[in-house]
């Protein structure tokens, strides 16, 4: 079965950084894009950043030139490179994928929680 396990997270200061990462098992890794979203206490799950199998990023307005999403197939891993974090950033951040297996599956992590404070 496809199994994603976030690590990584933890609690920063305004302005310090922290590497997300997702271990990914159960599908052909490099296939796929992977995702990461984010939801912070009582507000809707938002997407973060995708990578594409073609290593084609898109990031949500607000963490462009702060967050760096990568990947590394032979691992079967997606980072989340976090630099310059803020309050606004604390929220539990989630690996996601949605595979293509006998149908269309999505599939998320069990999350990891961020906290931006001084």
């Amino acid at each position: 079965q496809v199994q994603l396990v976030e690590s990584g997270g933890g609690l920063v200061q305004p302005g310090g950084s922290l590497r997300l990462s997702c271990a990914a098992s159960g599908f052909t890794f490099s296939s796929y894009a992977m995702n990461w979203y984010r939801q912070a206490p009582r507000k809707e799950r938002e997407l973060v950043a995708q990578i594409t199998s073609l290593y084609n990023t898109y990031y949500t307005d607000s963490v462009k030139g702060r967050f760096t999403i990568s990947r590394d197939n032979a691992k079967n891993t997606v980072y989340l490179q976090m630099n310059s974090l803020k309050p606004e950033d604390t929220a539990v951040y989630y690996c996601f994928v949605k595979t293509l297996q006998q149908g269309v599956y999505d599939h998320w992590g069990q999350g990891t929680q961020v906290t931006v404070s001084s």
